[in-house]
């Protein structure tokens, strides 16, 4: 997780350590002091989360430089903090939209640090609010979300389209990377019940113990830790969907279980005895090929056939043709408008080095390479020799090129340290990284300097 960045501009010293210190004692805050407002300008660049200003600077007062960092960005919150008592200044200034307007006092730390934590949970739940906004607002599309122009996935298409008419169950099979979750919701938000809930559940990342009180939910004192009512993953699907991921994984106990609600269409919450009925789409995934689990006797007949429904197979990516070409600049958009950089175009030489690659990871892989592509190449244009390529080895470790994520990383930071002629701070900017890791790298000798 990135660390949340704080500039705290105080001229005072003395004062603006107190407070870096304060701040600093939360392991999640990257914490910077800076004693003038044209310091806080011109690091601006730095991307900072929350900026404390100190209304008496002397190069400009801190209503002034409130104006100018809405300005360069109007989202992120300032907290004033100040010697004044005068009522109309603050005032005026939170109605200028000042998140917080603070006395310098003994208890000015202690009240910046709650503030910091109420501003922080008020971005948490627009960021969130802002999420759910854009995907219920998303067609799902197949132009836009499932890319591609080849004869095998056109077959899915029209798959696809078959599961939007209906309520019937879907189950969706292809190798690891090949998009299943990216179809089940565009199954859903393509469908009737697209205003309601998609939950996804990635069946073998839940504990055994744990997958049935999470599916299906607990009582109050069903057992140890259970202090109150939990509802389930199916409850919480209530009117939408449910997309059971890695289904193959669920041990044959809890298969029975999940039968029985998926023939009844209703079930009883851990420890309780009431029957909650159930209106909900089931949508399951799996890598592996369930009928030869069922021979095996892995997997239930009976659950097979009533998850089974309209099957989708996904075609792995080194079956699609040119639909590599397609996805690999969709993604380098991507890159480019999350970095704001121009977008590279492919050269001839790396459009057919990506060809030749088989993709054992599919998109998902593809997303990897062409990202530390985009971050390698030098110029408006990847070449051949800014494509590295992940190998899947047995030990199910992604290795590339025999070295490890944190030799890659140190790769990427050093050959940009020498873009930028051994200046930190520029690498770290480009970067987007915090300084201090620069220096970290360079102190452990993981990076060379000249």
């Amino acid at each position: 997780m990135n660390q949340y960045k704080i500039f705290i501009v105080e001229d005072d010293p003395w004062y603006g350590q107190i407070l870096e210190y304060h701040m600093s004692l939360n392991p999640d805050y990257e914490v910077t002091l800076l004693q003038t407002a044209q310091a806080c300008l011109d690091r601006m660049h730095l991307k900072p989360d929350l900026i404390t200003v100190d209304f008496s600077l002397p190069d400009m007062t801190g209503d002034k430089l409130f104006k100018k960092i809405k300005e360069y960005n109007s989202l992120i919150p300032v907290i004033v903090i100040s010697a004044q008592e005068d009522i109309s200044v603050a005032v005026n200034l939170l109605k200028a939209g000042v998140s917080d307007y603070l006395i310098k006092d003994e208890s000015t730390k202690d009240l910046l640090w709650n503030s910091v934590l109420k501003i922080r949970e008020n971005q948490s739940l627009r960021q969130e609010v802002a999420s759910l906004k854009e995907e219920l607002g998303q067609k799902f599309s197949f132009g836009k979300t499932i890319l591609g122009n080849s004869k095998e996935l056109k077959k899915t298409f029209s798959l696809i389209e078959k599961a939007i008419k209906t309520n019937i169950n879907v189950s969706i099979t292809g190798e690891t990377g090949t998009g299943k979750e990216v179809v089940a919701k565009a199954i859903h938000y393509s469908g009737d019940r697209k205003k309601k809930k998609f939950i996804a559940v990635n069946m073998a990342a839940i504990p055994k113990d744990l997958i049935e009180s999470e599916l299906f939910g607990y009582e109050k004192g069903a057992f140890t830790g259970a202090t109150s009512r939990k509802i389930g993953k199916f409850e919480e699907a209530s009117g939408g969907s449910i997309f059971l991921d890695e289904i193959a994984e669920m041990d044959l106990n809890l298969q029975s279980k999940l039968l029985r609600v998926l023939q009844e269409r209703e079930l009883s919450r851990v420890g309780g005895n009431e029957t909650v009925k159930l209106d909900v789409r089931v949508i399951t995934a799996t890598h592996k090929n369930l009928s030869e689990e069922v021979r095996k006797g892995n997997f239930r007949e009976d659950l097979f056939f009533r998850v089974m429904g309209l099957p989708i197979e996904l075609p792995p990516l080194r079956e699609r043709g040119s639909d590599v070409l397609i996805l690999a600049k969709h993604f380098i958009g991507e890159f480019a408008k999350s970095n704001k950089i121009s977008a590279p175009t492919l050269s001839t030489e790396a459009k057919d080095k990506l060809l030749k690659y088989p993709f054992p990871g599919n998109i998902r892989e593809l997303k990897a390479v062409i990202d530390l592509a985009a971050v390698m190449a030098d110029s408006d244009e990847i070449k051949a020799d800014d494509i590295s390529f992940f190998s899947l080895q047995k030990e199910n470790m992604f290795l590339m090129e025999n070295k490890t994520l944190r030799e890659h990383i140190c790769d990427i930071v050093n050959h940009y340290l020498n873009k930028c002629d051994g200046d930190v701070i520029e690498t770290a900017r480009v970067l987007d990284i915090g300084k201090s890791t620069i220096y970290k790298m360079i102190k452990e000798g993981e990076i060379k300097t000249n």
